[in-house]
Formats: structure tokens, sequence, C-alpha cells
């Protein structure tokens, strides 16, 4: 090939992909937004209101959406809006602690049994066979009662919660990539088995583990607040979306927008973070 037509070929690369990112799906940029929306919320909860989340407003308890309080108050007179926008921080950072904990113990223990192999492979795939045959709920509830309540616990719980499927997802794609022709081909040439492992087995591996990552994100979020939902979680009167929608239980005949507009909430960030892990899985655009 030609200097001339290689320069070609590279701008029509490039053009191809200019126009995939400008046909990027319109749902795919509002996924997006909303996920930067809420970390920016979680970060900066300032920029978006000036209401104080846990204190409330003497007569102006449970006033409808309204041009002074755009989501309501709650029964003590807090704004909704506020109490959702701080509990941004608590939602999200306990399920990025949970994600990280998952990712990190999973991939472990997926990757040491994927290369590895042999007896190690049996002992821990049993291991993580036994933790899958538990539901994800029933064993957060369970190590959140060991470990006590509380927002730290309840991300540990759910983070332990997820490592079995992060490491059945991670041995699998160790086993796939150590199979093929270029790692063969690497360990002919003399590589090592951790520098093999290093530089061609964890590089192929890992992409499927980090989209996963992105869409056990959203079903920590779901854990998390069912957990506070349940009472086990971030204790009152700190805002958390699951505790948002338990406190407005009670007002649903009467204030139905103490448990609607949380739940939209949780339901957008859920879905944005879903439709994110798909793009990152290179299932479309």
């Amino acid at each position: 090939m030609s200097l001339v037509d290689y320069s070609t070929a590279r701008q029509s690369n490039g053009n191809a992909r200019a126009s995939r990112v400008l046909n990027i799906q319109p749902g795919l940029w509002l996924a997006w937004g909303v996920m930067l929306l809420a970390l920016l919320a979680a970060f900066a909860p300032g920029l978006f209101t000036h209401f104080s989340p846990t204190e409330g407003v003497p007569g102006a308890q449970r006033l409808p959406p309204q041009a002074a309080y755009w989501l309501g108050t709650d029964q003590l007179g807090r704004d909704l809006y506020a109490r959702i926008i701080y509990g941004a921080s608590q939602s999200l950072s306990a399920a990025v602690a949970a994600v990280a904990m998952g990712l990190i113990g999973g991939t472990t223990l997926g990757v040491l049994a994927g290369a590895m192999g042999g007896r190690t492979e049996n002992w821990l795939m049993r291991l993580v066979d036994v933790l899958l045959s538990i539901p994800s709920l029933l064993l957060s509830l369970s190590i959140l009662i060991l470990l006590g309540f509380g927002t730290v616990h309840a991300a540990l719980a759910v983070g332990i919660a997820s490592i079995a499927s992060f490491a059945r997802l991670a041995r699998g794609e160790v086993v796939r990539v150590r199979r093929s022709e270029f790692v063969e081909a690497a360990y002919g040439s003399g590589g090592s088995f951790g520098r093999v492992l290093w530089r061609h087995i964890l590089p192929n591996s890992l992409t499927a583990v980090i989209a996963f990552a992105a869409l056990q994100f959203g079903q920590a979020i779901l854990a998390l607040s069912t957990l506070s939902f349940l009472g086990y979680g971030t204790p009152p009167p700190t805002p958390e979306w699951g505790l948002l929608i338990a406190e407005g239980r009670n007002y649903l005949a009467t204030a139905w927008w103490l448990t609607t507009f949380p739940g939209i909430v949780v339901v957008a960030v859920v879905l944005a973070a879903n439709r994110i892990s798909r793009q990152l899985a290179g299932g479309d655009a």
C-alpha cells in the first residue's frame, strides 16, 4: 500500500469513527447526561439547591410541588428536591464502593482461577458456585445483620454479594483469552507466566468485566435502596434515595410526590447505567 493509499484509508476510517460518534442514539446521550448530572449532584449538591436537606420549614409540611418547592416538601417541611440532590451523595458513593469491592475481589479470584487452572480453579470456582447459589439480597442482608446497620456496612454487604458474579465472568474471559493463538505464541517465545498474564491475558480480558461493572453499578443502587427501604441502610435524617421512598410510603394517599419523585430518580439512574454498560460492552452505539 502506498503512502497516499494509507493516508486515504486513515482519513476514511477517521471519518467513519466521527460519523459513528455523531450518529449515536439520543438515548445514549440522555443516559450519559443523567449519569453526569447524578454524579455532579453527588459531588457538588450546593450547585443545585440552597435548601438544607435536614432542616424543615415551620408550616411547610407536605406542600405539593410549586414554584418555591419544585418537588414539594415532606412531613417535616423539608424540601424534597434538596433531599434528593443531597441523597445522591449517599446512594452513589455507596454504590461506587460496592462495585469497586466486587470488581477488585471478584476479578482477582476469577483471574487466578482462569490463569492457574487445575485444583486452584476447581476450589475457587466451587466457592463462587456456593455464593451464586444464595440470592444476592439474602446474602447482603445476612452480612449486614452480622456487621451492623449503616451506609458503610450496606456498601460492604452489597460489594461482597457481587464478588461471585465478577469472578465467574473474569474467569470465563481469562480462559477464553488463554486459549488464543497469540497467548500460546507468547509462551512459545519464552514469556513467563506473570509476563504473559500481565501483558496479554489481562488487557484482553477486562473489557467485558468493566462493562459488567457499569451494569452492576445500577444493580448496586437498587440493592442499596432496597436495604435502606427496609431500614438496614442509611439512618435518618441523612437523605438517601431508598430511605426517601420508605419515609413517603405512609403518605401515598395525601402526598404522592414523596415516593414518586425519588422512585423516578432511582429508575432513571439505573436505566442510564444499564444503557452505558451496553455501550461499553460494544452491543450498540
